[in-house]
């Protein structure tokens, strides 16, 4: 029953609660479990369920300079190259040291993608730097 319960939650439909919602009944009239237990977990269920009808909240994308749509740090990074004109990982990890390596090397990720930056070099050679067209 668990392993089913589990698939179910994976894609949450008001049809998979249902069924859901049965197995519940099931346990409860064949005091597998608290019948209160049941109820709070029924409850917060039907909250799902509630939650699943209403529409999802589309707003339109804001279009504006590229620092206004990027997180606070990678426009923290974008001012730090500015100032120093190309950096490696390891010296942001110096500047942010509870931000990991790896997250560092996502926000790099992300900026590349954007187009605001580009790398130099490879493995333990890589710079990063604004692109020319950017400063």
């Amino acid at each position: 029953m668990r392993e089913l319960a589990d698939e179910i939650l994976v894609k949450p439909t008001g049809k998979n609660l249902e069924i859901l919602d049965s197995f519940f009944e099931v346990a409860k009239t064949q005091n597998w479990v608290s019948p209160s237990n049941v109820l709070e977990i029924q409850k917060e269920y039907d909250n799902l369920k509630e939650e699943l009808k209403q529409p999802l909240d589309v707003r339109p994308r804001k279009v504006g300079k590229l620092e206004e749509t990027i997180p606070v740090r990678q426009q923290k990074i974008l001012e730090i190259l500015k100032e120093k004109g190309r950096a490696q990982v390891w010296e942001l990890k110096q500047i942010f040291p509870e931000i990991s390596k790896r997250t560092l090397r996502r926000d790099f990720g992300n900026l590349l993608n954007q187009g605001s930056i580009e790398r130099i070099g490879e493995r333990n050679e890589t710079f990063y730097q604004i692109k020319e067209d950017r400063l």
